[in-house]
């Protein structure tokens, strides 16, 4: 196997980290100590014996090259690398999180509520999250998944690494929410339709268009307790209704706020 030697750290790196995958890094000691409480015990203890020819401990990791040196970024005075996938995330966060290194993990927190993750999938940021016991993110994943259907969205690998529990505070969200917002679709007696209330004198029959926005936004509300589609819809009435639909105008702005300010995160 192709052995090669990362001297971009300077000449004077006085340990080398060897990846799974045979490639040496030549880093520091006192950087990993102060990046890593796990690194600095390590330094504490007896160390392994140096390589032949490069007269440094050799210390071999499981992870490989491309994940320690990805990590040696964010660890070394240079600019963060990018993060392309969520997949290589969970790899780095998961390694982060193994050797208890504090300034990656912190950076990749907010790499994974930055808004392309977020949009991609709100939910496996919401496991992703849950997994590495990230009670914040989690928080702001779980009030994002409020525009998908939890149930229909497609497996991740990390939903296997999710307690019961974790996915179980969810779904009691989504319904909670759900159920909450639903129990708001209440009409006010004093908006009619001329046409529709006609035949009822002296009775409040709610207008047409009313009830087919009810039907409509009860069944949206079920799968996706949120306010993002349910405003947007349109429902069918009689030639008269647009006028009440108007004179409701208040109402509905105020219905939405009350939907809105129902508690929405884990």
């Amino acid at each position: 196997m192709t052995v090669s030697v990362h001297e971009s750290y300077s000449q004077d790196a006085d340990v080398i980290l060897e990846s799974s995958d045979g490639v040496k890094f030549c880093v520091h000691r006192c950087i990993l100590a102060a990046a890593s409480p796990f690194f600095e015990h390590m330094f504490s203890l007896p160390q392994p014996p140096s390589d032949g020819k490069e007269h440094r401990p050799v210390v071999p990791v499981s992870e490989n090259s491309s994940t320690i040196g990805t990590l040696l970024q964010f660890i070394y005075p240079e600019p963060d690398p990018v993060v392309t996938s969520m997949d290589e995330l969970v790899t780095l966060l998961s390694t982060s999180v193994k050797y208890d290194f504090l300034g990656p993990i912190a950076a990749l927190r907010k790499e994974l509520l930055s808004p392309r993750f977020l949009e991609e999938s709100p939910t496996r940021v919401y496991a992703i999250a849950s997994r590495f016991d990230l009670e914040y993110e989690a928080q702001v994943a779980s009030r994002r998944t409020l525009s998908c259907n939890v149930l229909d969205c497609p497996l991740s690998e990390d939903l296997k690494f999710i307690s019961a529990h974790a996915y179980h505070r969810l779904l009691v969200l989504h319904r909670t929410r759900a159920e909450d917002a639903q129990a708001l679709l209440k009409i006010p007696h004093d908006i009619k339709c001329i046409q529709c209330s006609g035949p009822y004198y002296g009775a409040f029959v709610p207008p047409k268009w009313w009830k087919e926005f009810e039907r409509l936004a009860r069944e949206e509300l079920a799968t996706r307790p949120t306010t993002d589609v349910i405003f947007s819809m349109r429902a069918s009435g009689c030639v008269r209704c647009a006028g009440s639909i108007i004179d409701a105008h208040a109402f509905l702005a105020d219905l939405k706020k009350q939907i809105d300010d129902l508690p929405s995160t884990i």
